[in-house]
C-alpha cells in the first residue's frame, strides 16, 4: 500500500503538473531575479511590495475563489455521470421490455425489433459523438444499415434523430397492437428519460462557468505569485524561488483541476470513461438481442 501511494504520487498520466510546469517555471524565474536583485541591492525595501501576500482578505478571497472553482468543476462532472447513468439504466430497461413485451414472428417484423433495440446501442454512441461534436466514424457500421447510416450523416441532431426513429417505431407496433398499453407508456417514459438526460449532458457542455470568474481567479493567482518572492527574497535569500516554485505549484495545480474536469466528455484521462460505458452499453443490447423466451 505505501509503494502504491508514492506511486500515485509521482503518476504523470492524469496528472497536471505537464500542463502548469510552464507557468511554475516562469514564477519561480522571476523569484530568482527578485532574490538576484536583493542579493545585490539589499538596502532597498522589497518588503512593501510582498505584503500584499500577507493581506488576509486578498488571501481569503483567493482560498474561497479556489475552493467555488474546484467545487463548481466537481458538480459538473458529477452531474455528467449521473446523466450518463440515466442513460444506461433507460437502455437497459428499454431493450429489456422491447424484447420480452413486443409480440413478433419470425421473419421482416423480428428483425425490425432487432434493429430497433439496436438503435438504443445507436443512441448511446452517436451521443457521444455529438457531445464530443465528432462525426460519425466506423462504430456504427455493424449496427445500423447503410441507409439508416446515411440518414443519419445528414442530420444536425444525431441523437434526437434515433429517438425518433425509436418513438415511431413503438407507435406503429401499438397500433398494430403488438404492444400492451401500460408497456408503451412504460417504453415511452423511458425514451422521455434518454432525452433527460441527453439534455442534462448539453447544458453541462454549452454553459461554462462565467468568463468573470475565470478571469479574476487567474488575475489574483497571478498577483499573488508575483508579489511572493519580494517577500520570501527577504526571509529566504537564494531559497525563495524554491519556495514560490512551490506554492505556484500548488495553487495553479488546483485551478487547473477545475479546468480539465469541468467538461467531462472529452477524451483526457481526468474526463468520464465514455467509451468504456458505450461498450458497456453495446454487450447489454447485444446480450438482450440473443436471449429467448423460455
Amino acid at each position: 500500500m505505501t509503494l502504491q501511494w508514492f506511486e500515485f504520487a509521482f503518476k504523470v498520466k492524469g496528472s497536471v503538473a505537464p500542463i502548469i510546469l510552464p507557468r511554475v517555471l516562469i514564477f519561480t524565474g522571476f523569484a530568482v531575479a527578485v532574490s538576484i536583485f536583493h542579493h545585490y541591492e539589499p538596502q532597498v525595501s522589497l518588503k512593501v511590495l510582498g505584503d500584499l501576500t500577507n493581506n488576509v482578505v486578498f488571501n481569503l478571497v483567493l482560498g474561497l475563489l479556489l475552493v467555488f472553482r474546484t467545487n463548481t468543476a466537481y458538480d459538473r462532472y458529477w452531474e455528467g455521470r449521473k446523466a450518463w447513468g440515466t442513460l444506461v439504466v433507460n437502455i437497459r430497461n428499454l431493450s429489456r421490455i422491447m424484447q420480452i413485451a413486443i409480440a413478433t414472428s419470425e421473419g421482416e417484423i423480428q428483425q425490425q425489433k432487432e434493429q430497433a433495440i439496436k438503435y438504443l446501442n445507436a443512441f448511446a454512441i452517436a451521443t457521444k459523438r455529438h457531445l464530443r461534436s465528432e462525426a460519425i466514424e466506423s462504430d456504427l457500421d455493424e449496427i445500423l444499415s447503410t441507409e439508416d447510416l446515411a440518414k443519419l450523416r445528414n442530420v444536425k441532431h444525431m441523437p434526437l434523430e434515433l429517438s425518433l426513429w425509436l418513438s415511431d417505431y413503438l407507435h406503429k407496433q401499438f397500433q398494430s397492437d403488438r404492444i400492451d398499453s401500460n408497456y408503451f407508456i412504460s417504453m415511452n417514459d423511458s425514451i422521455n428519460a434518454l432525452i433527460e438526460g441527453l439534455t442534462g449532458c448539453e447544458r453541462i457542455l454549452r454553459t461554462p462557468l462565467p468568463l468573470a470568474y475565470c478571469v479574476y481567479l487567474k488575475r489574483l493567482i497571478l498577483i499573488y505569485c508575483i508579489g511572493l518572492p519580494f517577500r520570501l527574497a527577504i526571509e529566504l535569500d537564494w531559497l525563495s524561488a524554491i519556495a514560490v516554485g512551490l506554492v505556484s505549484f500548488i495553487l495553479l495545480g488546483v485551478e487547473q483541476i477545475g479546468n480539465e474536469i469541468e467538461n467531462p466528455f472529452g477524451h483526457d484521462a481526468n474526463d468520464l470513461p465514455i467509451d468504456a460505458l458505450c461498450e458497456s452499453i453495446t454487450t447489454n443490447v447485444e446480450q438482450t438481442l440473443t436471449y429467448q423466451a423460455k
